[in-house]
């Protein structure tokens, strides 16, 4: 009977974190009830330890996931071992190395969690077989990938034209919540400068 009960707990909390996922989904396209139980049903909860993998440089992807609670990082690790964070993955947001994936070829890149997360995972094939049965995931992805080029895009521009300061500065408007949450090594490699010019930029603000 316990045993029972915990399952009906777990099975309830599962219930309530997706009904919030399909609430985000829907105030970004959509959403028909039908597609959102093919949605919750080839969806599985996945709960990642801060430090884990969700793909490692080499790895050929296979599946992506719905970043339902903590925080996640991509990034890359050069032939001396120094690492270049290409950016913070908040709640809400899906991760997959996507090029990769579509390609079936190793990922040139790491997505890490920062913090202990929980995430929705859905395999390739059943994410093609989704997008391909209903135009609402289309519009997902295009979503998706029109908000990962517009970043690529904006980001580029920051590390040629802007100066530190100004990056620094961005990177607070964009992420306010991060500055406790991360390690300043890591928001230094965001903002490609060393951690050493990162404190010399906060004690000048101060």
């Amino acid at each position: 009977m316990v045993y029972k009960r915990l399952l009906y707990i777990a099975s309830k909390h599962t219930h309530k974190a997706m009904d919030a996922i399909i609430e985000l989904l829907r105030k970004i396209i959509k959403l028909p009830d039908t597609e959102a139980e093919k949605f919750a049903s080839i969806a599985n909860e996945r709960r990642m330890d801060k430090g884990e993998h969700f793909i490692r440089e080499g790895q050929v992807p296979k599946k992506i996931a719905f970043v339902g609670k903590g925080l996640f990082r991509y990034f890359y690790i050069d032939g001396n071992g120094t690492e270049y964070t290409k950016n913070f993955i908040l709640a809400g947001n899906f991760i997959t190395s996507y090029s990769a994936m579509i390609a079936q070829k190793p990922s040139a890149m790491f997505i890490e969690a920062l913090e202990d997360s929980v995430i929705y995972e859905i395999n390739y094939t059943d994410w093609e077989q989704l997008k391909n049965g209903h135009s609402c995931w289309k519009d997902l992805l295009i979503h998706f990938l029109e908000k990962a080029f517009s970043t690529k895009e904006k980001r580029e521009r920051e590390l040629l034209l802007l100066d530190a300061e100004h990056r620094y500065r961005i990177f607070k408007e964009e992420f306010p919540c991060l500055e406790t949450r991360v390690k300043q090594h890591l928001i230094a490699s965001y903002l490609g400068i060393s951690p050493v010019s990162l404190s010399r930029l906060k004690n000048s603000k101060r």
